[in-house]
């Protein structure tokens, strides 16, 4: 895999500290999100993973996704700045940093515990069902896209 293991503990320590080293004013290099948005953000997909968000995806939106936008999001190449945000992951109310920042850490853990055999019998909710390589891709590659968005 061209992108850490997010199945590995050694990776999830890494983000983490990636992740401890940002703080509540810590500022974007881009995008309209501040940190404590962008790490609720961040937990979309492990809500969405663990069943904790299960707001359907429209139909003809999730054929145009499988159709047309999961190869960009499950391939090795990492996302380029001010992409657009879905809908059910745009975050513009107030956050609470430390909570969503332990949520996420929580999700990390979760995930690598979880397993990739495990993860790949649980469908996306947009993409329907991922090998391994295409839920790490997505998934770190979203964490790390959003790190650096903030310096990290």
């Amino acid at each position: 895999m061209p992108f850490p293991s997010i199945f590995e503990s050694e990776t999830s320590q890494q983000l983490f500290t990636r992740i401890d080293a940002l703080h509540p004013d810590s500022s974007a290099l881009w995008g309209k999100m501040n940190v404590a948005q962008m790490l609720a953000h961040l937990c979309v997909p492990y809500e969405q993973i663990k069943g904790e968000n299960t707001q359907p995806v429209p139909w003809h939106l999730k054929l145009i996704l499988k159709l047309f936008v999961k190869k960009s999001l499950t391939n090795d190449v990492p996302y380029q700045k001010n992409l657009p945000t879905a809908p059910s992951f745009l975050k513009v109310k107030p956050h609470d940093f430390e909570k969503e920042k332990t949520r996420l850490k929580n999700y990390i853990q979760d995930i690598e515990k979880m397993g990739a055999e495990n993860l790949c019998q649980r469908p996306s909710l947009s993409l329907g069902i991922l090998n391994e390589t295409e839920w790490n891709n997505m998934l770190y590659k979203h964490l790390d896209h959003h790190l650096k968005q903030f310096g990290v």
